[in-house]
């Protein structure tokens, strides 16, 4: 038996850093700032281009359908960017989940700033 379970009813969306973006955290890592979360994009959002300055992002797609670059992916997709490289736009064609891991604070920078 696991000693800690969160059903999904009891599960706390927070507002992501972009309108339309929730997140659910799923773990902390208190000595690097690191956080895994589930995200929740909704259908038709679009992130910006952007750079997470602190840590480097791991993506898997749980489900939905997200294009990058024209290209359509679906679940079992997994993205990776290091910190300081932009990435992006972003673009739910229809609602996304994703498991995503920050391995440092979860920040983000646009490409003007």
């Amino acid at each position: 038996m696991f000693p800690t379970v969160i059903p999904p009813a009891s599960a706390n969306w927070l507002p992501g850093p972009y309108p339309g973006v929730d997140l659910r955290v799923v773990d902390r890592d208190r000595e690097t700032g690191g956080i895994t979360v589930i995200r929740r994009f909704r259908a038709g959002v679009t992130v910006p281009a952007h750079i997470h300055p602190e840590a480097d992002e791991w993506v898997y797609v749980l489900s939905g359908e997200w294009e990058e670059d024209g290209v359509v992916h679906g679940p079992g997709t997994v993205f990776e960017v290091r910190k300081g490289v932009l990435h992006g736009p972003h673009h739910a064609r229809t609602e996304v989940l994703s498991l995503t891991r920050f391995n440092g604070p979860l920040t983000v920078s646009s490409p003007s700033r």
